[in-house]
Order: C-alpha cells, then sequence, then structure tokens
C-alpha cells in the first residue's frame, strides 16, 4: 500500500486555510515530499512527520510557489538530525535544481555560519545530494522505485511527473501540466494519478490578463481527469485548486471531473489523505 497526503493544496496566491503545493507520499517505510510550497514543514508536523525523516526531496518544476519552502526544508533538517555522520537529503528535480539548491544554502550562509560557530556537533553545511532528470529511473531502493518523465508547462521547462512504485501499487505525481502523450504514458495503469488543477470557467471572468493568462499552460479539472481516464488509473487526486475551492462547492469540482472520469475522485483540504493498493487501475485507453 502506498498513502499519500495533500499536504498543502494551495496555489501562488497566500491562503489563511491552504499550505503551499506539496504532496507526501509514504512507500515501504520510505517518506518522499513532492515539493515544498510555503507552510510544507507545519503542514508534516500535523501528520506526525518531520523533516529529518525524508528519505528523499521530489520537486516538479522550479516555479516560486513549488519551491517556497526549500530553504526551511534544508536548515531544519540539518537542525533536527541528531545522527552522527547523518547521509544527504537527496533532492531529485529537474535541470537547474542543482542551481536553485547551490543559491539557496548562500543565501542561508550567515545562519549556517551561526549555527556551525555555536554547535560543536554540526561541522559542516546542510549534506544535500542533487540529481537532475528529464527521463528514467531515479531511485530504487527497499522495493521502492521512481522514474519520471517530461510534461508540459511551458515556458517553465523542464518539468518532470514522478511514478513511485511499491509492492505492486503505483502512484503518479503530475505536478503542473497540460495533457500531454509523456504524462499518459507514465500514468498509464497506475493506482493514482495527483494532478494539480484550475478552474478555467472561474478564471476567464477575472479582469487582470496577468491572472487569465495561467490558463494555458494549466490542466482544468476536466483535462486532468481526462488525463485519468485516458492513463486508466484507478484514483483521480485533485491538489492546488486555483482558485481555492469555495466551501460548499466541492461537489461542483468532482462534477467536472466526472464527465470525464467514471472512477474514485478525491479532492478536499489540507491533509487529506488517500490509500492505493495493488490493482487499482484499468485499461488505458489512450
Amino acid at each position: 500500500m502506498i498513502e499519500v497526503t495533500l499536504l498543502g493544496t494551495g496555489s501562488p496566491i497566500p491562503d489563511p486555510d491552504r499550505a503551499g503545493p506539496s504532496t507526501l507520499v509514504r512507500a515501504g517505510g520510505q517518506m518522499f515530499l513532492i515539493d515544498c510550497g510555503r507552510g510544507v514543514l507545519q503542514r508534516l508536523a500535523a501528520v506526525g512527520a518531520g523533516a529529518h525523516q525524508l528519505s528523499a526531496l521530489l520537486l516538479t518544476h522550479l516555479h516560486s510557489d513549488h519551491i517556497a519552502d526549500l530553504g526551511d526544508v534544508l536548515i531544519t533538517r540539518w537542525v533536527s538530525t541528531f545522527a552522527p555522520d547523518a547521509p544527504p537529503l537527496p533532492i531529485i528535480g529537474p535541470p537547474g535544481t542543482a542551481e536553485v539548491v547551490d543559491a539557496t544554502l548562500k543565501a542561508f550562509g550567515f545562519d549556517i555560519g551561526y549555527r556551525i560557530a555555536h554547535h560543536a556537533d554540526l561541522t559542516g553545511p546542510p549534506p544535500v545530494e542533487v540529481h537532475e532528470y528529464t527521463e528514467g529511473p531515479v531511485w530504487e531502493h527497499d522495493d521502492v522505485r521512481i522514474r519520471v518523465a517530461p510534461t508540459d508547462h511551458r515556458p517553465v521547462t523542464p518539468t518532470i511527473a514522478f511514478r513511485i512504485e511499491h509492492g505492486g501499487a503505483s502512484v503518479v505525481a503530475a505536478g503542473d501540466t497540460v495533457p500531454c502523450p509523456s504524462l499518459d504514458a507514465l500514468a498509464a495503469g497506475a493506482g493514482a494519478l495527483v494532478h494539480t488543477v484550475i478552474r478555467k470557467d472561474l478564471i476567464d471572468l477575472l479582469a487582470q490578463q496577468r491572472i487569465r493568462d495561467i490558463c494555458d499552460y494549466h490542466s482544468s479539472v476536466q483535462e486532468a481527469a481526462a488525463t485519468a481516464a485516458r492513463a486508466g488509473v484507478g484514483i483521480l487526486i485533485l491538489t492546488h485548486y486555483v482558485p481555492a475551492i469555495a466551501a460548499g462547492t466541492e461537489e461542483q469540482w468532482r462534477a467536472l471531473a466526472a464527465a470525464e472520469f467514471d472512477r474514485q475522485i478525491e479532492l478536499g483540504d489540507d491533509l487529506h489523505r488517500v490509500q492505493v493498493h495493488p490493482g487499482m487501475c484499468v485499461k488505458p485507453t489512450g
């Protein structure tokens, strides 16, 4: 079984009730954080976990809302890991990730220096191990396998989606993207697809062109559901709601998805959990 927790279901627009985009996946005793939007560590604490327990940080792309708390994750893991000679945190993302991680550590350089000067057991900066990929296998440890494929969030490029597999169960985290064949292929036959969504019908009503611009590089609820249907996944898990789901309108969002996808549809607030078991898929139609 793989457990998916929507740690943060928000968007770039600050929301008092929704943290920034981030998803926690637990598989085979391992814990993967997918993206690290604002407030991610508070949400991680709410499920009884901490940065020091992460097996790896997986980044779908380098948009600010998806990496806003990268520094907090790196520093907090460093100062809350008390085992001697702790291994570095694996960070897996698209090309450009290493540059962003280096710049983040440089931005926290004064803080890192203060802590090394104050604590005898901190002898070096936060240990990290960055791996950049656009396609193929990226992780294989203790019966947990992860592979990635490119997605389409242009002009943001490159962007990737992750497929996590364990014990016959599988979960795909799409990140921000429009429908594309590479995501269809990665998600084919998966137990669940975690997909970011926007309501284009609502965004198109807004006066600001800069906000309406987001419609051309995100999937609508219907488009995400159609991707899930083509791939034959068992569960569609919606997240990163733009705009935020207004109280009492949850069934409207569900109905839009159900028009394209006739299996289990999950959406909700931060900390919503979904269990994904082996065999939760159908034959792909794409």
